[in-house]
């Protein structure tokens, strides 16, 4: 394990964190992470970020700002979560404007309508989505964008769940006084995301980036625990055991590269001693078993701490 010194040059980029909440975020698994970065982030042999599966980005936030990364490449299969990555990028601006608009909206709303404010909301994020050209930045995006980080805010869990079609389904979250528009957080984000390239698509297309000066980190989404436990929905499709070995397959091929990896998931032995999916997927390279808050459960008893796996292929 190794302990990696913080960048000094931070000051510029002053509490870039995630902005949206999101299943399987990572900031409380961050010091995990942190202590088992790879030293050539600290000395400057590691010069590019990559991650295949952004999410909330809470390790892209941490490592651009302390390590001096010359670029960074964001990759996720969800559009929409592009989409709005992209418009923190390009127009915080307009976001917030127009994000602090909606959140005086639902604050002025009496409690009684303000689940019926959330469900307008989504009925038009469903209905415009067919309007929307994800492959070109155009004009409609700022206000897709506002769309989307509202529902995130106030529906259940901050659980971004889609149905067969693609369609937002998860239900309304009854919070009081939701973070809609964080300005400060959404500007340091923007500022955060200025060395990074932004990429709709699948995990493998990271490949054409990597080579030895390449930091990867993969946060695919999770096997579940249970049958009861699925949260990999946030696509169509979602992500099965056969994407799982797809996956194995892309690491092993970066490996050779000669490029640093981590990869993190959730420990199948934590319900089935027997389970040895993971350690026999990555059984060439190290796999540590760390502590971790399961956050996201329908019943508050069945939230604690399990085991997750953290994988490297160095030392």
């Amino acid at each position: 394990m190794t302990t990696s010194p913080r960048f000094k040059g931070s000051d510029s980029l002053p509490g870039a964190r995630p902005f949206l909440k999101w299943a399987g975020g990572k900031t409380q698994l961050l010091p995990a992470i942190e202590a088992r970065l790879p030293r050539g982030l600290a000395d400057g042999t590691v010069t590019r970020y990559v991650e295949p599966f952004v999410g909330s980005g809470a390790v892209f936030f941490f490592v651009n700002q302390r390590f001096p990364l010359e670029e960074c490449h964001l990759y996720d299969i969800n559009e929409e979560l592009v989409l709005v990555y992209r418009v923190v990028q390009r127009d915080v601006a307009g976001l917030i404007e127009r994000a602090a608009a909606l959140a005086d909206e639902y604050a002025a709303a009496p409690e009684t309508e303000r689940e019926a404010l959330f469900y307008r909301v989504r009925e038009r994020f469903n209905r415009e989505r067919a309007a929307i050209d994800f492959a070109a930045y155009g004009d409609d995006w700022v206000e897709r964008a506002t769309q989307f980080l509202f529902l995130n805010k106030t529906c259940y869990n901050g659980l971004f769940r889609v149905n067969a079609r693609g369609a937002f389904n998860a239900p309304f979250g009854k919070y009081r006084n939701p973070a809609i528009s964080n300005g400060p957080v959404l500007e340091a984000a923007s500022r955060a995301l200025s060395n990074a390239a932004i990429v709709q698509g699948d995990s493998a297309a990271c490949a054409e980036v990597v080579d030895d000066r390449t930091f990867v980190y993969f946060d695919p989404p999770y096997r579940p625990l249970n049958p009861t436990s699925s949260f990999t929905s946030y696509a169509k499709g979602g992500f099965s055991d056969d994407d799982q070995v797809r996956l194995a397959r892309l690491f092993a091929e970066l490996d050779e590269r000669g490029a640093k990896l981590m990869l993190s998931n959730s420990d199948p032995c934590n319900h089935d001693p027997g389970d040895r999916f993971f350690d026999d997927l990555y059984g060439a390279w190290t796999i540590e078993r760390v502590p971790a808050r399961r956050s996201i459960n329908c019943r508050g008893d069945r939230r604690g701490t399990v085991a997750e796996l953290i994988v490297r292929n160095y030392d």
